[in-house]
């Protein structure tokens, strides 16, 4: 199948539909490798209290979506970063579930020297929706294709000049690469320190969908009272590394009745989630 060159002309093109299934097992071993512990959240990671799944495990399914442009979009994969992402949930995710992923474009734009292309992955089973993740994919070397530049993101979900209302931290492990990437993403980056360092790197660091499922944790935790029901949205940027041993600061304002903005910072202060807002139920 010959894979379409990048232009304006990709908004809106669908994807087509991917199966995917999942099931006890893989919805613990998620829960491990973005950080939980049986003694602090032992119904995530234990089948004889649940078990629960966390929200952000949506991104898993969801992500589908990427390989599908990958698959269908003239990329070159070393040019290919993966800017922000999204989850909205429209129903608990079941620990179990044979799933089809309906994949789109939903939007791109030429940012001059790179291009950004939008994807989203509606996950739903025989009962309907369950989740839909939107990742926004930057592609270096390929913009000047001629299409709009996009909307300015400059002070979307900027924090509000205050001290934030709560403040949490989770310790990141120097294990959970190696455990988070059995989820799905293979990448060497994120365990092979020769790799990484190839690829201009100190050491390998966390996938920035953990951040982001580390980042959920403190949110389902704080706002949520732990109820997963409870979460409906998380968005954020992904703006710096997290290296293994790095503790995870994720602060949060709360802006209104269920929504906060958040932000996540690394002990050293260095932002690692960016522009980023949840909703849930209060």
């Amino acid at each position: 199948m010959s894979r379409k060159p990048i232009t304006k002309d990709l908004a809106g093109l669908s994807l087509g539909s991917k199966p995917i299934s999942w099931n006890q097992k893989d919805v613990m071993l998620y829960a491990l490798g973005v950080g939980s512990r049986p003694d602090e959240d032992l119904e995530y990671v234990y089948e004889g209290r649940g078990p629960k799944v966390l929200p952000t495990y949506g991104v898993i399914p969801g992500g589908l979506a990427i390989l599908s442009v990958i698959e269908n979009v003239e990329i070159e994969l070393a040019m290919l970063l993966h800017g922000e992402e999204a989850i909205t949930l429209h129903r608990e995710i079941p620990p179990l579930a044979s799933a089809v992923v309906k994949c789109r474009i939903t939007e791109v734009y030429d940012k001059g020297k790179a291009a950004l292309i939008g994807c989203e992955g509606l996950v739903e089973d025989d009962k309907g929706p369950i989740c839909t993740a939107k990742s926004m994919l930057f592609v270096r070397g390929a913009g000047g294709f001629g299409g709009e530049r996009g909307p300015s993101t400059a002070g979307v979900n900027a924090p509000p000049d205050r001290a934030p209302d709560i403040v949490a931290e989770y310790q990141t492990r120097p294990e959970q690469g190696a455990v988070y990437r059995l989820s799905g993403d293979m990448n060497p980056i994120h365990i092979d320190p020769d790799f990484a360092k190839f690829a201009g790197f100190e050491n390998p660091f966390m996938h920035g969908l953990c951040t982001f499922s580390v980042v959920g944790r403190a949110i389902l935790r704080e706002l949520c009272g732990g109820v997963p029901t409870r979460l409906k949205t998380l968005e954020g940027r992904f703006a710096d590394q997290v290296y293994y041993g790095n503790k995870i600061i994720t602060k949060m304002w709360k802006t209104g009745p269920g929504e906060a903005i958040v932000q996540a910072e690394t002990q050293k202060g260095n932002i690692v989630l960016s522009q980023a807002r949840t909703t849930y139920t209060s």
